[in-house]
This record gives structure tokens, C-alpha cells and sequence, in this order.
């Protein structure tokens, strides 16, 4: 069977509305016996695990406990009133709430698909209980998730500075800029989203009471207080952060009065359900790295780019592009693991920053997670939102671009990934 049969068959399946993951699998297994590379699938199994076997992973189902806990037990209620109260004459104050949450929840899994999870299963529905199309909410969501993995503590960038020797403070430093960055342009987006489609806040709007809704929310906003220190401070790993999380929605929402045994095991149920689909996509993502990397296409990428000669510059600008691609479809650890090595030699031999280098390259294949057709946190948001994975993808291209725009803004100017590192003394 030919590769070029494969690809067609599988773009014609995609439009047909074939589900993403059994596609991305089938595609790949095939593939594995067109180019004569069938034996390997006896160690897929293996890869799988390890592929999955990682803390990041570990914590997204706790966040999905978690973030379902809230909705049932009156936590997301409690905290969303009060912000409410404070951003609810803006119009559009609840995307802005999402916004400045997926801020907050960067110091707590450092997970961009995490984000995305917890975030999809808790703002989400509250916002299109408000008003907000779930199209919006869905898109915003997927868009301020990349903010995760930006702003430090990140795993990403814990496992890209391990792997190509680059000082992990430094990047954690040179992180935070461009992350607030992200934030402030989402934001704008968000105000100007607002303003052209009437969505829900301004004057008209019936506000929560500030001190009685401040109130209320106290014992939730106790919540991320906890997580956050805990993790910044090295208490806890973003696994025992998201066991402490599940811990403290139950308690809260218990202490509320509105979360009943009923609530708690409907919600273990749905959690459930939605980690099956979650990782079903998971590893059909790994086993198409895995085909990718026995038929070394990032070594044959190498060889075109050497006989091009380009400038530094160029040089960034393609890695934009490849590793734009390979956050697209693959495994954000999985990526870097098999193109950094090829790519970030050249690069510092041409004189580029390594922590420069390393920020673009983790902005990058983070903001591959929410690129059409198969970024992670798509993929992931149409599953917790059951929404249809066509519609979000509409939904989000605006916010791509704009990201996409941002990661040109870093490439082309340095210093706003360098100004603290250096201010830090750690270049």
C-alpha cells in the first residue's frame, strides 16, 4: 500500500468527519506497514506507556476531577461571581476572568493540555450558561491555555533546558515577559470580540454584590493560593498540586452545601469518560511521532535546510515553521526531543542566544497545540466541551494568528525574552 494512498485516504476520511484519533491511528499504523516498518509495532505498547508515564499527565485527570467538583459543588460559581463583581462592568468581563485564570493557573501543572482540561470543564460552561456562544468560550479558553507552559514554573522548559544544557532559571525568567505579553494581546482581543458581538457585561449588567460575593468565594480563592505556593515554592510536584486541588474542591463544595455523594461519583464517572477520549488521543499522537521518527524525515528536513545556506535569521524563521508543525501534531516533550537536537546546534553556531532560542522554540510548539487540524489542546477542548471539533477550529483561527503574530514578535526582537534574565544577572 503507498504512502501517497495513505494520505489521500486519510485527508478524505478527515473531511468526512472521521474521529480525530482513530484516524491519526489507523494513518499511522498503516503507515508502519507501507514503508516495511511493521516489526516495530510490537514495541508500540512500550513507547505508549512511556510516552504517558510523566507527572504532566499524571495531574490532568486530578485538574478534570477537580474542575468537575467545581461546577457541581459551587466553587467555579462562588469565584466567577466575584470576578464578576469586579470586571462585570467591562464588557466581555468573563473572558477576561478566563484570561487572567489560565495567568493564575500557569504557576499550577505548567501544562498547557492541563489548562485547557481543567479550565474547558469549569469556565466553559459557566460562560455559555452567561451568554457566551460555546464556540467563544471554547476558543478563548484554548487560547489563554498556551499562557500555561509560557510563564514559569513550565515543564517544557525544564525538559528543553535538560536536554540541550541551556540554564533553566534563565529561561524560567526569560519566560514571564512574553507571557504577559500573550496575555495583554488576549485580552484586547477579548475587549474588542466584546465590543463587536455584544457579548455579556457593561453597565446594563446585573452584578453580584462585591463584599457579599467576596465573601462567598474566600474558602475557593484559598484554593489556587495553596497550589500555586505550593508549586513555586517546590512543596508540591503539579500532581500532588492537582491531589491537593480534587482535596479542596471536596471540602469547599461540601462547606458550600451543594455537593452531595450523588455529585461526586457521577463526577468520578464523567471524569473518567472524558480521560478515556483524552488519552485515546494521547497515544494516537505518539504512535505518529513514533513512525516519523524510524523514517528519520527530521534528518532528511536537515539536509535541504544545509544545501538552502541560511542566515540566522532564516534559520529562526524555519524553525518556526517545523517545530510550528510538529507542536501540530505531536507531543510537546516528544517534539523537542526529536528536532531540538537536530536544529539547536546549527542555530547556536550561528550565534543566536540559546535562551532566546529556547523561549521561541517553547512559545512555538506550545502555540502548535491550538493550530489546526490536530493541535493537543483542540483536540482535547472538543472532548471536555463536546463540541464539534469543526466548529472550534473556526472558532480559533483568529486567536492563532494572533499568537502566531506574537511568536514573530519574539523571533524578530530578543530583547523581550532577554530584558530579565539579564536585569537577573543570569546571562
Amino acid at each position: 500500500m503507498p504512502v501517497s494512498f495513505i494520505l489521500f485516504g486519510t485527508a478524505v476520511a478527515l473531511f468526512a468527519g472521521t474521529a480525530i484519533a482513530y484516524l491519526i491511528g489507523a494513518s499511522a499504523i498503516l503507515t508502519f506497514v507501507a514503508v516495511d516498518k511493521a516489526q516495530f509495532i510490537a514495541v508500540l505498547p512500550q513507547r505508549l506507556f512511556s510516552q504517558l508515564d510523566s507527572f504532566a499527565f499524571l495531574a490532568m485527570p486530578l485538574f478534570i476531577f477537580a474542575g468537575d467538583l467545581m461546577n457541581r459543588g459551587g466553587v467555579a460559581a462562588a469565584l466567577i461571581d466575584f470576578c464578576m463583581s469586579l470586571f462585570g462592568r467591562l464588557k466581555g468581563g468573563l473572558g477576561h476572568v478566563n484570561i487572567a485564570t489560565s495567568v493564575f493557573f500557569a504557576g499550577v501543572s505548567g501544562s498547557a493540555t492541563a489548562d485547557a482540561a481543567a479550565l474547558g470543564n469549569s469556565l466553559v460552561p459557566e460562560m455559555e450558561r452567561r451568554g457566551y456562544t460555546r464556540e467563544y468560550a471554547a476558543a478563548i479558553t484554548g487560547a489563554s491555555s498556551i499562557i500555561g507552559p509560557i510563564i514559569p514554573p513550565s515543564s517544557i522548559m525544564i525538559f528543553y533546558g535538560a536536554l540541550m544544557g541551556t540554564n533553566v532559571t534563565a529561561l524560567f525568567a526569560a519566560g514571564i515577559l512574553p507571557g504577559l505579553l500573550l496575555a495583554a494581546v488576549l485580552m484586547a482581543m477579548n475587549a474588542y470580540f466584546a465590543h463587536r458581538d455584544d457579548h455579556p457585561g457593561g453597565k446594563g449588567m446585573d452584578l453580584p454584590a462585591l463584599w457579599p460575593s467576596f465573601r462567598r468565594a474566600v474558602p475557593a480563592m484559598l484554593l489556587p493560593v495553596i497550589i500555586l505556593g505550593g508549586t513555586l515554592f517546590g512543596i508540591m510536584t503539579p500532581a500532588e498540586a492537582a491531589a491537593v486541588a480534587v482535596l479542596a474542591a471536596l471540602l469547599i463544595g461540601i462547606g458550600y452545601g451543594q455537593l452531595k455523594w450523588a455529585d461526586i461519583r457521577e463526577s468520578l464517572v464523567r471524569t473518567g469518560v472524558m480521560l478515556g477520549g483524552v488519552f485515546i488521543l494521547l497515544c494516537a499522537i505518539s504512535t505518529f511521532s513514533y513512525i516519523a521518527a524510524l523514517l528519520q524525515w527530521p534528518q532528511a528536513i536537515q539536509a535541504v535546510v544545509e544545501r538552502w545556506g541560511l542566515g540566522p535569521l532564516g534559520y529562526l524563521m524555519l524553525i518556526n515553521v517545523i517545530f510550528l508543525g510538529a507542536g501540530m501534531a505531536m507531543d510537546v516533550k516528544a517534539a523537542v526531543a526529536l528536532f531540538a537536537p537536530i536544529f539547536v546546534p546549527a542555530a547556536l553556531l550561528m550565534g543566536i542566544d540559546p535562551v532566546h532560542l529556547g523561549i521561541v522554540i517553547c512559545f512555538n510548539i506550545t502555540a502548535g497545540l491550538l493550530s489546526p487540524p490536530l493541535g493537543a489542546v483542540l483536540l482535547i477542548l472538543s472532548t471536555v466541551v463536546n463540541m464539534d471539533y469543526w466548529r472550534l477550529i473556526r472558532a480559533t483561527l483568529p486567536f492563532f494568528f494572533v499568537e502566531v503574530l506574537i511568536l514573530i514578535v519574539l523571533t524578530f526582537v530578543p530583547e523581550i525574552s532577554l530584558a530579565l534574565p539579564r536585569a537577573l544577572g543570569l546571562r
